[in-house]
């Protein structure tokens, strides 16, 4: 069972930055998928991107391409999420998963960070 911690969440104005980090221990990276879903309040869990292990493809929901860009630092045990251009219905709080596939259903995934909260507001 691998383990994975989120941080790198804050409170930024609309149009501003930030970097989420997932470090992952338990395992190494190599085999698994991870992605990031968000949920915001009142809302289901919802997929934001996904890369699989040999990174050779990474999948974004269409409200975050050409924003969001995903990456993973396998000998550090590390994904990242570098959100730009944020928007105010960015706001939730961001998960890092990690399983052997890609796939955008929470249900699908069996490892969870806490999560790290996103606020984007003026």
């Amino acid at each position: 069972q691998v383990q994975l911690v989120e941080s790198g969440g804050g409170s930024v104005q609309p149009g501003g930055s930030l970097r989420l980090s997932c470090v992952v221990s338990g395992s190494t990276l190599d085999y698994y998928a991870l992605a990031w879903f968000r949920q915001a309040p009142g809302k289901e869990r919802e997929g934001v991107s996904c890369i699989t292990y040999s990174e050779d493809n990474t999948h974004y929901t269409d409200s975050v391409k050409g924003r969001f860009t995903m990456s993973r630092d396998n000998a550090k045990n590390t994904v990242y999420l570098q959100m730009n251009n944020l928007k105010p219905e960015d706001t939730a709080v961001y998960y890092c998963a990690a399983d052997s596939f890609c796939d955008w259903d929470p249900h699908n995934f069996g490892s969870w960070g806490h999560g790290t909260q996103v606020t984007v507001s003026s």
